[in-house]
């Protein structure tokens, strides 16, 4: 039997996107703080914690986005609650830093959360669009994601995570990883290059990569039977 699959969902977005994808693995999600009725945690290192806090012992942790960069971060600092861990679009730094360059430049984040903070449903489809630029079915995944999408949180929690995505590293965090790793990623992700999974991948030990090809930021709308078929290889290995 399979241990139980928790899944992290993406900044801003909420589960609904993710629904059909999660539904179809068996999983259940735990929700970023802020979102739905979880409370906020400003902090990065405590929202980690209480993610944790929440899993059972030898969990299967998955996450997209935003949501893998906080699986990845428990999985590493909490080995005894999961014992696979599935990050879907993730990176270690979503900006470049010395050493990282496959990630946006601070300034270009910086503008993006000035318009966040000024306008965040005007905002919406223009993230969604960009994040899907480079998909064979961009137009038709975009529309999927905004008509699936929970109701946008509070502008304090939607300015937490544009803070984490500032400021949060894991390179080291990737190192200590020691559960079962997959990387499912999109070949064209803008948000996410295909350069920043490769060099993750080779962070984590033993950790596989697969890439969907024309997929982008959002493989289990744009490639679901083949997203769907390579995390079920792998969670049930």
């Amino acid at each position: 039997m399979n241990a139980p699959l928790f899944f992290l969902p993406g900044w801003a977005l909420g589960r609904g996107p993710l629904n059909a994808a999660v539904e179809a693995l068996a999983g259940q999600f735990i929700d970023l703080p802020g979102y739905r009725d979880t409370p906020l945690i400003a902090d990065f290192d405590a929202a980690v914690a209480d993610i944790a806090s929440r899993l059972p012992a030898g969990a299967t942790l998955a996450g997209w986005s935003i949501g893998a960069q906080l699986a990845l971060a428990v999985a590493a600092r909490h080995p005894d609650k999961v014992g696979k861990l599935l990050l879907v679009a993730g990176t270690t730094s979503f900006v470049q830093r010395d050493g990282w360059p496959h990630a946006m430049a601070p300034a270009t984040l910086a503008e993006f959360a000035a318009a966040i903070r000024a306008d965040a449903a005007g905002m919406l489809p223009r993230f969604v669009g960009g994040f899907n630029r480079g998909d064979a079915l961009a137009k038709e995944v975009t529309r999927q994601i905004l008509d699936l999408a929970d109701p946008l949180p509070a502008a304090d929690v939607l300015d937490a995570g544009l803070n984490w995505l500032r400021d949060v590293d894991l390179r080291p965090d990737a190192t200590q990883v020691r559960a079962p790793t997959l990387l499912l990623h999109g070949d064209a992700d803008p948000l996410m290059p295909a350069a920043a999974a490769q060099m993750l991948a080779t962070l984590i030990p033993g950790a596989q990569l697969e890439l969907l090809l024309a997929c982008a930021h959002a493989p289990f709308l744009s490639r679901p039977d083949d997203f769907l078929a390579a995390a079920r290889r792998f969670l049930n290995d």
